[in-house]
């Protein structure tokens, strides 16, 4: 990036450039008046790569892409992607259930290319509020804005007791393609019995010449359960539902998102059938002796380094029985979690917190003592308040839409709704919140 010492003022700055900012841009390049610009420490546009095994699959539909929920003509769709790739009537003659993760990742590489208010190798040190604008430092440079938004995503969460652990043959599933080494004849186990874990089970076992001597996969869930992608389920995955769901009461979001887990959670089916019949193969037709265990309701509750392989404690939960493995090789698929950036600084401490997160409001911004005007729009990190569509790819476009709108204090995009499906909340509720979605609206078209 080649920015001078002070830039002009922006009405967005952006920090991070993963899918969720990345479709900000994308919806807010046509429109005139809006300025925004986007800050990333990585070299180039980077999603997942420690996880982008050959095989992974996208769980979402592809039309569920940066762009096109919200504005499904804009230049910068997968659809327009593939036409610009000479690839479209390939793609439909190809008739794929699911899309390779790795050609959505070509997609977002794409879309980077197309914007020039993406500036990566460019890490913001720190975030300052002064006379109403935030100033955002990086090494050489300053950007001024008038609004914040974060988007650096979520960091992998691990055990307390691992950390001290972590290294080349023990490590977080984020780093799999980049610690994956020769396997063949090693014991490795696998914990995490969610769609990380399946995919590197499916890799550890695709190929016969290099299968380990052992692979164990082991899951605190009772069973390896499939993805509950049924139609009213996806009703979870929409706009109608978010905002139902982010007029709840605490301890009814909390408990609806323990009913709702593999309804964001689960394993793509064709996954599991996928790793069934691998099974299968190597069992009856192969007669291979890769011993391959599954352990279903078990939780890690300890890691110890011996002299050659790790030891790895488990706690059955329904004995309470404790098991012992022995690995050469571990990898924890234990999730992520959201991190404010350090870069913050004095920033973060102004911003509300309840029960140790942050409070967001309707338009995804967080509260804080800051003026009006100058907000703090947050990504990806409103799970708990806005449901399990928060942090999935499917509502990015639709939380962008409702970003740029807030911003602007104009209906950039039509984000009026038709009467869902499903009638979540009850007669009086539900026509209160769509009147005051329409009297919302109605404001900012005036």
């Amino acid at each position: 990036m080649n920015v001078l010492s002070a830039a002009a003022v922006v009405d967005i700055a952006g920090i991070g450039i993963g899918p969720a900012n990345l479709s900000l841009a994308a919806l807010a390049q046509p429109k005139p008046g809006l300025t925004a610009t986007f800050f990333e420490r990585s070299s180039e546009f980077q999603w997942h790569a420690g996880m982008m095994v050959p095989d992974a699959m996208l769980q979402v539909h592809y039309l569920k892409d940066l762009v096109s929920l919200v504005d499904p003509s804009n230049p910068l769709s997968f659809l327009a992607y593939l036409a610009k790739q000479k690839q479209l009537l390939s793609f439909i003659n190809a008739n794929f259930d699911q899309v390779l993760r790795r050609e959505f990742n070509q997609y977002y590489r794409w879309a980077c290319t197309q914007l020039p208010n993406l500036h990566f190798n460019s890490e913001v040190r720190s975030v300052e509020f002064e006379n109403g604008l935030f100033l955002l430092k990086g090494d050489t440079w300053v950007q001024p804005a008038r609004n914040l938004v974060l988007g650096t995503g979520q960091q992998p969460s691990i055990p307390a007791f691992a950390r001290p652990h972590l290294g080349d043959t023990l490590f977080h599933s984020s780093q799999y393609m980049t610690r994956k080494r020769s396997l063949k004849d090693k014991r490795v186990v696998v914990i995490g019995g969610g769609q990380t874990g399946a995919e590197i089970i499916q890799h550890l076992l695709s190929d016969t010449s290099a299968l380990p001597a052992s692979v164990t996969w082991v899951s605190r869930r009772w069973n390896f359960s499939p993805l509950d992608e049924s139609p009213f389920t996806n009703e979870l995955y929409t706009p109608q539902y978010s905002d139902h769901f982010f007029a709840q009461p605490e301890a009814v979001r909390q408990s609806l998102l323990v009913e709702q887990k593999l309804a964001s959670d689960g394993i793509s089916q064709s996954l599991l059938q996928s790793i069934y019949r691998r099974l299968y193969e190597l069992k009856h037709v192969l007669h291979h002796p890769c011993k391959i265990r599954l352990l279903p309701g078990r939780e890690l509750t300890a890691v110890q380094q011996r002299p050659h392989h790790w030891s790895l404690s488990l706690v059955h939960g329904h004995s309470h029985v404790q098991e012992e493995l022995s690995a050469d090789m571990a990898v924890l698929c234990t999730g992520y979690a959201y991190q404010m950036p350090e870069c913050l600084g004095a920033i973060e401490p102004r911003i509300t917190r309840r029960n140790g997160e942050y409070v967001f409001n309707q338009d995804y911004s967080v509260q804080w003592d800051g003026p009006q005007g100058s907000a703090i729009y947050v990504q990806n990190a409103a799970r708990s308040q806005k449901g399990i569509a928060d942090p999935n790819l499917g509502l990015i476009p639709w939380r962008c839409a409702n970003i740029l709108n807030s911003v602007s204090g104009q209906a950039l995009y039509d984000l009026d709704e038709p009467e869902a499906f499903v009638q979540w909340a009850p007669s009086a509720a539900f026509d209160e919140v769509s009147d005051a979605r329409f009297d919302r609206l109605t404001a900012l078209a005036n």
